[in-house]
């Protein structure tokens, strides 16, 4: 009776795979666990599902982070930290126009590229270590900086340069969102148009705005004349 020799190929079937090193293991777990918390949330994610989809046992993963809270927590450290350092990056321009400009992109194409890590921070489960709320604070307190210096410099009152801070961040940070989710226009144009708005609603900024009555806002509208243009603040 013949017997069958195995062959190259039945042998490579069969040969053990390399195991990981615990760092590979490491960010395999963080990958899958930021996927599956992008798409159902802390509280919808369990370790047994992060375990299977990472085809390896529950005590592996607790073994690596202690369990939900603590893999929960590096992913959004993750995000946190590489998000801060695009807007950190994209803040450190000289001209404030080219700050404007380059927060707006930067968020823009962080969340077209890291899709998941944004939602998550978006998501702020009550687990999260700052998330997307604190960025937007860190990001309101630079531009708001930005703002008051401009502003004594122009002889307008610093002390609005916080409501003026939280206007301008939220205006981007809401546009970002909805962006988010249509996908069009382009990044690129979402971001000009964003710029178009902040840059020219500073540039024509009245030193003193008040309520208008209904009657009088008609009157200007058929003037079509800007008042007060010599307070508007420059371009950069």
């Amino acid at each position: 009776m013949a017997v069958s020799r195995p062959t190259k190929s039945d042998a490579a079937v069969r040969a053990p795979r390399a195991r990981m090193t615990a760092a590979q293991r490491r960010a395999q777990l963080i990958e899958v666990a930021r996927g599956l918390f992008a798409e159902r949330g802390f509280e919808g994610t369990s370790i047994e599902e992060i375990a299977q989809r990472a085809n390896v046992s529950k005590p592996i993963v607790y073994e690596h982070f202690g369990g939900k809270e603590g893999l929960y927590a590096v992913v959004v450290d993750r995000e946190m930290e590489t998000l801060l350092e695009i807007v950190t990056a994209s803040l450190s321009r000289t001209s404030s126009f080219m700050r404007i400009q380059q927060v707006a992109l930067a968020l823009l194409t962080y969340m077209e590229e890291r899709t998941d890590g944004f939602r998550i921070l978006v998501r702020g489960d009550s687990t999260a270590t700052g998330g997307f709320s604190s960025l937007l604070n860190d990001a309101i307190s630079q531009v708001e900086h930005i703002l008051a210096s401009e502003f004594e410099r122009r002889d307008f009152d610093p002390a609005l340069a916080p409501m003026y801070a939280q206007a301008l961040v939220g205006m981007v940070s809401v546009t970002a969102q909805w962006w988010l989710d249509v996908r069009e226009p382009s990044k690129e144009v979402v971001a000009a148009h964003l710029v178009n708005l902040c840059w020219n609603g500073l540039a024509r900024l009245n030193a003193n705005p008040r309520l208008i009555a209904v009657e009088s806002a008609a009157k200007r509208a058929s003037a079509d004349t800007p008042d007060d243009e010599d307070d508007a603040l420059p371009a950069d």
